[in-house]
């Protein structure tokens, strides 16, 4: 149930946006004129009243404004027959279509991750330039014209707004660019905060529309799965001053038991329709963390078969470096860190923190301290995200104060 005005022209936005560019074209307008629509709405609606119809008002209002743009920006009265001329491109959709065609379009092959990202935020997460800009902090301006030229872009490739004939290639885009939305804010890549968790919410969000449109994609079911099982631990991942608290240590009561369940009972009916994907399995192996009612209770050997049919599927090498972890979990950490070495040149991960926290961790576990001391901080000098270079640093300072321990020295603080 919509509770706000809010929530309901957040849930309106991509139908109105997608009602106009079907029946008009000009994705780049379009949007605009739904902006102001959408703020004539929240001026107006709180005073008298949401209407009867207000998908209709908001399209009525956004089509006036759209023909009042185009005909400032078209001078010449060749451009202006244009639009008095213009007819809908094909026949109408459902309103669910709708959103469904918009999500494919801001997912058009011919723009990078990052622009895909953007206008998705924009287009159909309803989110403001000024916003988008703050998750990702980077300035208004730059965002600005991110998104300007991704719409010029898909505008640019004469794509028609209609599900695109490769749907079923680039629905994995789609669901790609939802789960960056969700791993953006569950796990910032830059900044002070560990979290941000209105950019989690928006991909969960997402998420759930889209399943909503594809009920019977498991792929689609599976990453919604994967996104609730993993965000169902948010609490807990942050200690009193926002310090990164590891699963392992984490206070599991402190986990969100409604979306555990929600995210067990949608992974347990989607794999047995099969066939099953990337997503339904790292939905599988965030239930099993889930399910475990203490980090030692893990089971690993599970969560490492899990990893190993995944990494049948996909090339892809954080899932090698997180089937290194379920291994040194469930074998040692001699057998990680042997893994560990058949992956460690791969450029796509060579440099990456994560890849020398994982080492820093299998050392620290073999008892090498110095080894663990070295790993560590080589992470914490290549990661951008202050609570995980604070964690880090904090991991050096605990094994400094161990080695003066077994030295003799004086104890850690």
């Amino acid at each position: 149930m919509i509770g706000t005005v809010e929530d309901l022209l957040r849930a309106l936005t991509p139908q109105v946006l997608g009602a106009l560019v079907r029946r008009y074209g000009h994705f780049d307008t379009a949007e605009d004129a739904v902006q102001e629509a959408l703020l004539a709405a929240a001026q107006q609606w709180p005073v008298d009243g949401v209407p009867d119809n207000p998908r209709g008002w908001l399209i009525k209002v956004a089509s006036r404004r759209l023909t009042d743009l185009l005909r400032r920006e078209q001078a010449r009265q060749r451009r202006e027959e244009r639009v008095a001329a213009w007819a809908p491109q094909g026949e109408p959709v459902g309103d669910a279509d709708d959103t469904l065609v918009l999500l494919f379009l801001c997912c058009h092959p011919a723009l990078s991750p990052a622009s895909q990202i953007a206008l998705t935020l924009r287009a159909v997460g309803g989110l403001t330039t000024a916003e988008i800009a703050r998750a990702f902090l980077v300035p208004e301006a730059t965002m600005t014209r991110r998104i300007t030229r991704a719409k010029t872009a898909v505008q640019d490739s004469g794509a028609r707004f209609t599900l695109p004939a490769d749907r079923e290639e680039r629905l994995g885009a789609v669901l790609k660019v939802v789960y960056l939305i969700f791993n953006e804010g569950y796990t910032s890549t830059t900044g002070p905060s560990l979290q941000r968790v209105e950019l989690a919410a928006e991909g969960i969000r997402l998420a759930r529309m889209l399943h909503r449109l594809l009920p019977n994609d498991s792929e689609v079911a599976g990453l919604l799965a994967l996104l609730l099982l993993t965000d169902a631990r948010r609490p807990a991942r942050t200690g009193p001053h926002g310090e990164l608290v590891p699963m392992a240590e984490q206070d599991r009561s402190l986990w969100i038991p409604e979306l555990i369940r929600e995210g067990v009972d949608l992974i347990t009916a989607t794999l047995p329709k099969g066939p099953v994907g990337p997503y339904q399995l790292q939905a599988a192996i965030a239930a099993v963390h889930d399910e475990s009612k203490s980090a030692a209770e893990t089971d690993w050997p599970q969560i490492v078969a899990l990893y190993e049919v995944l990494l049948q599927l996909t090339d892809n090498p954080m899932v090698a470096l997180n089937h290194v972890v379920a291994v040194a979990m469930a074998r040692g950490p001699e057998a990680g860190l042997t893994l560990l070495q058949e992956i460690e040149h791969d450029s796509r991960i060579a440099d990456d923190h994560r890849l020398f926290a994982v080492r820093g961790h299998l050392l620290e576990m073999s008892g090498d301290t110095l080894g663990a001391r070295t790993a560590y901080e080589a992470a914490a000098a290549r990661t951008t995200s202050v609570p995980q270079q604070r964690y880090l640093h904090r991991r050096v300072a605990n094994l400094a104060g161990v080695s003066a321990d077994r030295s003799g020295g004086s104890a850690r603080d």
